[in-house]
This record gives C-alpha cells, structure tokens and sequence, in this order.
C-alpha cells in the first residue's frame, strides 16, 4: 500500500554536507522524495515538533540542537514508507543499527543521529502537516 511518511535530516547531517548522500539510501530503498524544503527551524516550531518529549530531561537540549543549523524536511512515499524508512534509518542508537542504514553509515551519536523519521501512519500526517501543505507535495 502506498503511503507517505515524514522525514528531517537532523542539523548533524546538514553541516556535514551530507543531504545528497542521505537522499541517494532514501531512494535506493525505494522511497520517493514527493516534497523538500532546506529551513532553519524556529524555536517555536521544534519545541511544538517534539513537544511529546516536553518532561524529558534531554527536552531543551534537544529542541537548541534542532535550531543549531538548517534540517532538511521531506515527504517521502512509497510502499508501507513509515515502516520502510524506519528499517532504512536504522536504530536510534548508531551503534546499534544494521550496516547500510543511515544511521550506521553517517550518525555521530544517540542524539546526533542524522534523520529523524515519523512512527506511525498518523503521525506521520500530524508531522507533514506542520512543514507542508498538500500543494507542496508534488506527487
């Protein structure tokens, strides 16, 4: 079935050049990239992104380092793509993902691990609809 997820290459990603490189796994996994924008993110717009994590101890670190440098947000669609993009992220902990993911190939860290992709089909919606409308996904 075909579906649409949402994806950030996260600001580690950015400033190593390394969005090119990030698109050529999403692709090669069979993903498309329907839409992409470069932006710097706003604090407004990361504390809202992860406000799910708003009790966490890691919360304020985290929304200073998704405003540290530009992320790249897309949409990506293909068949099952939330699950597809998890399996091509890899696990949150470079350490542990697969060889050929992209956290195995280009993640520094836990917390600086490269790409950020939605978890399930509804969030992936609530996600897409905070950086894009549905005449900027060019299907």
């Amino acid at each position: 079935m075909t579906e649409r997820t949402f994806s950030i290459i996260k600001p580690d990603a950015t400033r190593r050049n390394l969005t090119g490189k990030v698109n050529a796994v999403i692709e090669d996994a069979g993903l498309r990239i329907v839409a992409q924008r470069r932006i710097r993110m706003t604090e407004a717009q990361a504390k809202k992104f992860y406000e799910v994590h708003a009790a966490r101890p890691f919360y304020g670190e985290l929304v200073e380092f998704m405003m540290s440098a530009p992320v790249v947000v897309q949409v990506l669609e293909g068949d099952n793509a939330v699950a597809r993009y998890r399996e091509v992220m890899g696990a949150t902990n470079p350490a542990d993902a697969a060889p050929g993911t992209i956290r195995a190939l280009y993640a520094e860290s836990v917390g600086e691990n490269s790409v950020h992709g939605s978890d399930s089909t509804d969030n992936a919606k609530l996600e897409i609809a905070q950086f894009f409308t549905e005449a900027d996904i060019v299907g």
